[in-house]
């Protein structure tokens, strides 16, 4: 198992190349999700410094506060209530630019202005989301949607 994270300049795409098989290595013939979980948070945060990343989980019909870094969080989201209910109830991928300017988003922070979440889908059921904040607006784009799903999908439950 690898432990060290080496944080590398480049285009975003180049950052994610990098950073999925330092992921999976991290990962890789480790059986506990928590652990699993921490150490994907705490990858994505070391290498972008992001504001929040984290993990809720469903836990009886809410979303679930899980592993995550940066300040502290809402601990329960209802199905469809801001940007992560939201991304659970469509079972899609959202990129909010502004949050100030999505209908009914949960300010967990007043430092975040941009917001990325990916739901997690085991046997077409979202079972969780991995959500991602940032202090500075329009941040997320295409190219984290793509590199973050295929980091969510290679999470093991």
């Amino acid at each position: 198992m690898a432990e060290d994270l080496q944080i590398i300049q480049g285009s975003k795409a180049e950052i994610y190349q990098s950073l999925i098989p330092q992921i999976n290595a991290l990962t890789d013939g480790e059986s506990d999700l928590v652990a699993n979980l921490a150490n994907i948070t705490a990858a994505l945060k070391e290498q972008f410094g992001w504001l929040w990343v984290g993990f809720y989980l469903v836990k009886n019909d809410e979303l679930v506060l899980g592993p995550f870094q940066g300040p502290v969080a809402c601990t329960r989201i209802k199905k469809g209530r801001g940007v992560c209910g939201t991304s659970w109830q469509q079972a899609q991928t959202l990129i909010v630019p502004d949050v100030e300017k999505f209908p009914g988003h949960i300010s967990c922070s007043s430092l975040s202005r941009s917001e990325i979440v990916l739901p997690i889908i085991r046997n077409s059921e979202v079972i969780g989301v991995l959500d991602i904040d940032s202090e500075l607006a329009d941040l997320f784009d295409e190219t984290d949607k793509q590199y973050l799903e295929e980091i969510v999908a290679g999470i093991q439950f």
